[in-house]
């Protein structure tokens, strides 16, 4: 288990040593003088630009194999259950099913993204009245922009339809995702648990939506990178990819409290404060909330209501925070083998019961690996702030996708097998995916 560069990273980790360089210097200098020599042999500074980008990219080829690989395996075993069971045949289009097999990927949620895509939003609140479950129509608004925006765009790039954008543009950010992941991973844990790491993400419960017309993929890819540059101290970067997944997802609210809470212990510390400066760190505290903030606003001034965006996911989506009532509700009802609670569906819920149940040992397993604080910050905040929330039970493996930082533990244990064995789990849980994380979401439950 290789474990040497876990706490030389940055001064923000929890309970870490004095501030040393990172890493990433070094081998920024390895693909400077390899690129410094190119001239010699091509002359010419093209032939130069390639030879860094060839040398920078090398080490991310073999995670990036593994996740391909990996998510393949699953996708054909989902297409093959799908195909099998014929029930999508019967189903809405709007609502898991579709002519061919592969529409089942741009339903529920996929649909609102791809008709904010084509037609845009028509923000409005339009009650519904009496006291039920939802008192307000659902409207496109909840669903943030980022996501549509690309697909538009390459749709108009490539001329590809909606649906074949949506899922480039899906595809695409779960290898940057990938990458990002490897990248943070291999910093604290080596460079085989951050393949390890890579490999993982693409069998994770929930990891079916990171080849759908889903916004994970997108969040995931800001996510990772945003965090690896607080860890290798680039402020700016970071603040700039944080304030960019604000207009993804609303759950960006973690990422971008992580990124405050590392940037101010760094001007805290006054060794910190000399190396880093001062300017870089307040940069990203104030651009971080920049995306989350105008969108949330920009809802409230186009609906005429300034809450309308909280008030549209609590009484039209009936997703709001509960701080764990609704969710120990759940547990208990699962406990004696009751379904007396909005959103029941049998095998999600109870596979997401047991990755609650895992929650404890993995975030425990995580901080023995004295991580950077703004991971260690990211995952808890994920993480009450899913339990926290009412909204669907059997989700939860999707709402969990992005604390990655979780996978940093069973990395590392993983790093201690052999290629062998480690090849004959990464194709028994390939393969495997193809149901937990794909099938079960998709056709036994709502994702």
């Amino acid at each position: 288990m290789s474990t040497g560069s876990g706490n030389a990273v940055t001064g923000s980790s929890a309970g870490a040593a004095p501030d040393r360089p990172p890493a990433a210097p070094a081998a920024r200098r390895t693909a400077q003088e390899a690129g410094e020599r190119a001239p010699e042999h091509t002359g010419g500074s093209r032939r130069f630009d390639a030879d860094a980008l060839r040398t920078a990219a090398r080490p991310y080829l073999p995670p990036l194999l593994l996740y391909g690989i990996t998510k393949l395996v699953g996708l054909t075993v989902f297409a093959w259950l799908l195909e099998h069971a014929g029930d999508y045949r019967t189903k809405a289009p709007r609502f898991g099913g579709g002519a061919h097999w592969w529409d089942v990927l741009a339903t529920w949620d996929g649909w609102w993204y791809l008709q904010v895509a084509q037609h845009g939003y028509d923000p409005k609140l339009e009650r519904l009245g009496g006291d039920g479950l939802f008192t307000v129509q659902q409207n496109s608004v909840a669903f943030f922009p980022l996501y549509p925006a690309l697909i538009r765009m390459v749709s108009a790039v490539t001329g590809l339809g909606p649906y074949g954008a949506g899922m480039l543009v899906s595809v695409v950010s779960s290898f940057v995702a990938a990458a990002g992941i490897y990248a943070v991973v291999k910093t604290v844990a080596g460079v085989r648990a951050g393949t390890i790491a890579a490999g993982l993400w693409a069998v994770a419960p929930g990891a079916g939506v990171e080849w759908a017309v889903y916004s994970e993929s997108v969040f995931v890819a800001l996510a990772a990178w945003c965090c690896y540059c607080v860890m290798t101290r680039r402020w700016v970067t970071a603040g700039l990819l944080a304030c960019v997944a604000g207009l993804n997802r609303p759950t960006s609210a973690v990422l971008i409290g992580a990124v405050g809470l590392a940037a101010l212990v760094t001007l805290a510390r006054r060794d910190s404060r000399r190396e880093h400066g001062v300017a870089p760190p307040v940069y990203a505290m104030l651009v971080a909330p920049l995306g989350l903030l105008g969108y949330v606003a920009w809802v409230g001034y186009a609906t005429g209501e300034p809450t309308a965006y909280f008030t549209l996911q609590r009484e039209g989506w009936a997703h709001y925070f509960d701080y764990g009532a609704y969710t120990l509700r759940v547990l208990k009802n699962l406990a004696v083998g009751h379904h007396d609670y909005v959103f029941a569906f049998d095998v999600p819920d109870v596979l997401s019961l047991q990755l609650v149940l895992a929650l404890p040992f993995l975030v425990v397993l995580m901080l023995r690996k004295r991580p950077p604080l703004v991971l260690v910050a990211y995952t808890l905040a994920t993480i009450v702030t899913v339990l926290g929330t009412q909204q669907m039970f059997g989700n939860t493996m999707r709402y969990l996708l992005p604390a990655f930082p979780l996978l940093l533990a069973p990395a590392a244990a993983l790093n201690r097998l052999r290629t062998g064995a480690l090849a004959v789990f990464f194709c028994t849980a390939a393969v495997a995916s193809g149901w937990y994380a794909h099938y079960v979401i998709f056709e036994l439950g709502v994702p």
